[in-house]
């Protein structure tokens, strides 16, 4: 392969990409209304020479260059969320602003940049005629992730049909190749109480009270070590062979976590004992942990055993409409997930970057030290669309992409210019040397 080449077409396309960044970023595309942003992937596919287009039932929109064999995919999602204070902005997040080395606004890293790089990677494969009859690829634009990670995918398996062979994940990688992810769910735990004047309230049985030493476990579940004096042995525990088989890949990803996130309660006024109390639990989770045992968890939990029958955990479920109207339930269990890091996927990816840009990663003179102290090789602290990729359909995933993964949802978030060419050019060169 001609990897010069490849650089040489990626770099003559940065004006292109910038502006394409810029027109994505001015169009407003939360959760759920990211039709504009749809419609005007869909303009860029069509101009720059995809085969074929289309925007499915959900309203994803899923690009095709090429007609071989092995199907090779490209995923970003394309909605961001929301801007917060503005206050906490010092420009305006739509209208963005661009120097000589960065892109400005709400969703460039968090990713905008990602299908910016995908389209014009796929459009540098057949400017170079480097598509052969060994492989087609498919860049997706999907719907929802910040609302429901992975559901878009869900549907594009099992409704569009569509199953690559792999896909590339372009979330923000902060110039590194990310092999696997922490899983994640939310568990919501209600507890019964019984109302009754505030000024007995003997008389009554307080939920809130019940809730308040619950809690207490969960804090414990997340904060004690495994010592076996432990009534609550904490989460680390996972990072040890003698709880779990796993242990190397989830010392590689990370412990799990479990924090509260939100709390509810029922009262018949001020002047009264609480008779239901709720809260929503944040978990994250780490190789061998399953949504099962994660619930199970909590149920083992001594106050919740205390209460009893009047203790109910179970996990949410999503059913918010797509922008289109369609409604595909799923529940918001999010699969920990991690490609072997000798897999074929893994080692195309660090081949077509290695021979491109070295084995260190690179960035502006802004973010260079940063990258590279990280090994080149690493993994996401935020969950994305592989939990259905590769979580739930076990389809191989690997991430590499645009941005920092620290400017995701935070005010006067940015990206890099040299990020859209590089990747581009690993985008290009991959499918060759993955089908080699």
């Amino acid at each position: 392969m001609d990897f010069k080449a490849i650089k040489e077409a990626s770099e003559s396309y940065k004006a292109d990409m910038t502006r394409f960044l810029r027109d994505l970023v001015a169009i407003p595309g939360e959760s759920c209304g990211e039709e504009g942003v749809i419609n005007r992937i869909a303009q860029e596919m069509e101009k720059v020479g995809f085969d074929k287009v289309e925007i499915d039932p959900m309203g994803n929109v899923l690009g095709y260059m090429g007609s071989g064999k092995t199907l090779i995919g490209y995923d970003a999602h394309i909605d961001t969320v929301g801007l917060g204070k503005l206050s906490n902005w010092n420009f305006d997040p739509y209208e963005g602003y661009e120097s000589e080395t960065e892109i400005g606004g709400r969703g460039t890293s968090d990713q905008l940049g990602g299908i910016v790089s995908a389209v014009y990677g796929a459009k540098v494969m057949k400017d170079l005629g480097l598509l052969s009859d060994k492989y087609r690829v498919v860049v997706t634009g999907t719907v929802q992730e910040e609302d429901c990670d992975g559901l878009c995918w869900q549907y594009i398996i099992n409704e569009d049909k569509v199953r690559p062979e792999f896909v590339v994940s372009t979330e923000p990688t902060d110039g590194g190749i990310y092999r696997g992810q922490r899983g994640r769910m939310e568990i919501r735990i209600d507890v019964k109480g019984i109302s009754c004047h505030g000024s007995a309230p003997e008389r009554g049985d307080n939920a809130i009270y019940k809730m308040s030493d619950i809690l207490q476990d969960v804090r414990a579940l997340n904060e004690n070590d495994a010592a076996d004096d432990k009534a609550v042995k904490g989460l680390v525990k996972m990072l040890d062979e003698k709880y779990n088989p796993e242990w190397r890949e989830a010392n590689f990803l990370g412990r799990g976590t479990v924090t509260v996130s939100e709390i509810f309660f029922t009262s018949p006024s001020r002047c009264a004992v609480a008779d239901s109390c709720a809260v929503s639990l944040d978990r994250r989770m780490t190789a061998g942990e399953t949504w099962e045992s994660c619930l199970d968890e909590i149920r083992a939990l001594p106050a919740v055993k205390k209460y009893g029958d009047d203790v109910v955990v179970s996990m949410y479920e999503y059913s918010r409409p797509s922008y289109k109207g369609l409604v595909y339930p799923i529940e918001c269990y999010f699969p920990t997930w991690v490609i072997p890091e000798d897999h074929k996927v893994t080692k195309a990816l660090e081949e077509a970057y290695k021979n491109l840009y070295g084995s260190a990663r690179i960035g502006t003179e802004e973010t260079a030290e940063m990258r590279k102290a990280r090994p080149l090789t690493d993994k996401w602290t935020f969950s994305t669309n592989g939990v259905s990729i590769m979580g739930r359909n076990g389809i191989p995933c690997i991430g590499f992409g645009p941005g920092a993964e620290a400017q995701a949802h935070a005010p006067n978030e940015k990206t890099w210019k040299q990020d859209l060419v590089t990747c581009a050019a690993v985008y290009a060169a991959l499918p060759t040397l993955y089908c080699k």
